[in-house]
């Protein structure tokens, strides 16, 4: 059966079904043709050719799209190498992910830092050979009896859930690989590679399957790119917020309180209350009003919110109390409906806005838990509007205007925002999501905004406006929500007097400006490489004394600044003043108070900054009124 391509010079051909591409595009072809976009799609050269469709550009190495196929051949060729050294290894998956690849190995202990050194060798080994990559289609019979002579499970169980009644398979030398690419044509082209790390995973992720050995790598088409990316991660290790937030005696996370929940050491929980009191202070400002919410209530509350058909596997087991069950809160939006409906409401009431830093629990599966990044106990920066629908696009837009603005004054100035829309599963009827997506469409578009399209991506209950702030390492992340719902308010059934004396149903917005304090702090923390700004740093100053006779003076100093409101340390131990300003540095804190015989005569300070610049010296006043104007400006140093 022949069907029509067009090739990328826009000539339509008709082709044999199942013909592959290299043959498709053979007077096309180059030396460096990796492969090529198809329908859209990236396909390889292998990848044989069964419904009409459009060509469109060829890929190279310069393309960045070429990198799925580089990252997902070097797991190939590593999953052979591994075999080669580990021969009794049951191969599981091995996709390529963002900046990389992996591959899940079944391995009756984990692989050692020896261990993937001899991985790399092997594979450079294969590389060398150059391998062509060959797709092959065949029956799931023929692939059941291949891959039972194999000896892999793993694949076996894959291959029941593969649609049809074929699947494919690539080859490269001796290895056999269960795949539907893309790939590169040969081996030879994973120019420049590294294997990163091997963690634990389990099978398919369900922790009642076996634990495999997954081991991380990347891959680019030149050493440069590599050195590049390795660098950045070195820098991002010395930015993890794990790691800082213990030497910066943050947060902790201890095993005898549970994974997920976070304990705020007294420097974290002073930076919280920062960001808490601004965040308070600025939604005053803008007609927001305070309230607060139990942390449990009665699941039937839950059932009315639609939680229970829609959000069960991520809430917690409930618990009985007076033969009732109670559940521990996975929202705040139940909350604030009831105290919506406590009394009747008047059109002349609306918008209300009711914020909350509301704390609630979601279950997430232990292997996903990251520091303070995922976690089962957390605190939101919740509001809920409720409005006319002659005000929802004003209200959206003064949530994005309060959103621009919080991220920036924490210094996040670049970021992505998604039109997130219908899930899979949803409560409401069709019309209701449209009317509500072209709400939240209408409001990004009026205000210029440029966005993407996150299809599938909303809650059960509404599309969503999702900002993801962008960090100094260039890296994403989730934070900013703004959700439009015109069914949580049908099923409380929320109303309110309008003008003509009749019930109507009001809208409301759910919406997060900093997404969970929790996670924000570990995103500030990595950010700013644990050096806060001097408005939020957990200690202003530090007064480090040069010997004893100094001390008196000193003391005087930090009275002074303490009652100014500066957040002041004193440093006057009998130890060198190196060790002591290298300590203050280690600890981020933005000012060095030096005092010695210079500092005493003059009644002045001299002070050094965590970046190593001497300032000259200065009078208490003009210190003090330096930290007031930082703070006042919330300046970034």
């Amino acid at each position: 059966m022949d069907i029509k391509v067009v090739l990328p010079d826009g000539a339509e051909k008709l082709i044999g079904k199942g013909t592959k591409v290299k043959e498709v595009l053979k007077d096309f072809l180059k030396k460096d043709t990796l492969g090529a976009r198809f329908n859209e799609k990236i396909v390889d050269l292998e990848t044989p050719i069964s419904e009409e469709g459009t060509f469109g550009k060829l890929l190279t190495p310069e393309d960045p799209e070429s990198l799925e196929l580089l990252r997902h051949t070097a797991a190939h060729v590593m999953a052979q190498a591994v075999k080669e050294l580990f021969p009794e290894v049951k191969l599981g998956i091995g996709p390529t992910i963002e900046n990389g690849f992996y591959y899940d190995f079944d391995y009756e202990r984990s692989f050692t830092p020896d261990d993937l050194k001899q991985i790399e060798k092997r594979m450079k080994k294969i590389i060398k050979k150059r391998y062509p990559l060959v797709r092959e289609e065949i029956s799931k019979e023929e692939a059941r009896k291949l891959f039972t002579e194999l000896n892999e499970p793993y694949k076996l169980e894959l291959i029941e859930e593969i649609p049809g009644d074929t699947v494919s398979i690539y080859r490269q030398g001796d290895f056999v690989d269960l795949c539907a690419g893309p790939h590169l044509p040969h081996t030879g082209w994973v120019k420049a590679f590294k294997l990163l790390s091997v963690a634990g995973a389990y099978w398919r992720g369900d922790e009642n399957n076996p634990m495999l050995w997954r081991i991380y790598g990347t891959a680019f088409f030149n050493r440069e790119e590599l050195e590049a990316y390795l660098k950045k991660l070195e820098e991002a290790k010395r930015r993890d917020h794990r790691r800082l937030g213990k030497e910066l005696e943050l947060f902790s996370i201890e095993e005898e309180v549970g994974p997920g929940l976070i304990l705020w050491h007294p420097k974290g929980a002073l930076v919280r209350k920062i960001i808490e009191d601004f965040w308070k202070e600025e939604h005053l400002k803008r007609g927001y009003e305070l309230v607060v919410t139990p942390h449990i209530a009665r699941r039937h509350l839950w059932q009315i919110s639609g939680h229970l058909d829609f959000y069960a596997e991520n809430m917690f087991a409930p618990m009985k109390i007076d033969e009732v069950e109670y559940q521990l809160k996975p929202m705040n939006c139940p909350f604030h409906i009831l105290i919506y409906k406590s009394r009747r409401r008047s059109y002349r009431e609306l918008p209300i806005r009711w914020c909350e830093l509301g704390t609630v629990y979601r279950y997430e599966r232990s292997g996903v838990l990251h520091g303070l990044m995922r976690v089962r106990g957390f605190t939101q920066d919740d509001a809920h509007i409720f409005c006319r629908e002659d005000q929802l696009e004003e209200e959206i837009f003064k949530c994005l205007d309060l959103t621009v603005y919080f991220l920036s004054t924490f210094g996040f100035k670049e970021y992505q925002i998604f039109l997130s829309t219908r899930p899979e599963k949803y409560v409401g009827d069709e019309a209701i999501w449209e009317k509500a997506e072209g709400a939240l469409r209408k409001a990004l578009e009026d205000k210029g905004l440029a966005y993407e399209i996150d299809p599938g991506e909303g809650v059960f209950y509404g599309p969503k406006i999702d900002i993801k702030i962008k960090d100094i390492l260039g890296r994403f992340w989730q934070c900013s929500t703004i959700q439009v719902d015109f069914n949580i308010p049908e099923r409380f059934n929320l109303t309110y007097i309008g003008e003509d004396n009749q019930r109507h149903r009001p809208i409301m917005i759910h919406r997060a400006l900093l997404g969970s304090l929790e996670r924000f702090f570990g995103v500030l923390i990595e950010h700013y490489a644990g050096a806060f700004p001097v408005w939020l740093a957990p200690v202003q100053a530090i007064i480090i004394t040069v010997a004893d006779r100094h001390i008196p003076f000193a003391e005087r100093i930090f009275e002074r600044l303490k009652g100014a409101g500066i957040r002041v340390k004193p440093d006057f131990r009998n130890e060198k003043l190196g060790f002591k300003i290298r300590e203050a540095q280690l600890q981020k804190i933005p000012y060095m108070i030096i005092i010695g015989d210079k500092e005493l005569e003059n009644e002045a300070l001299t002070i050094r900054t965590r970046k190593g610049e001497n300032l000259p010296l200065m009078s208490v006043e003009d210190f003090i009124a330096r930290i007031e104007e930082e703070v006042s400006a919330k300046t970034f140093n």
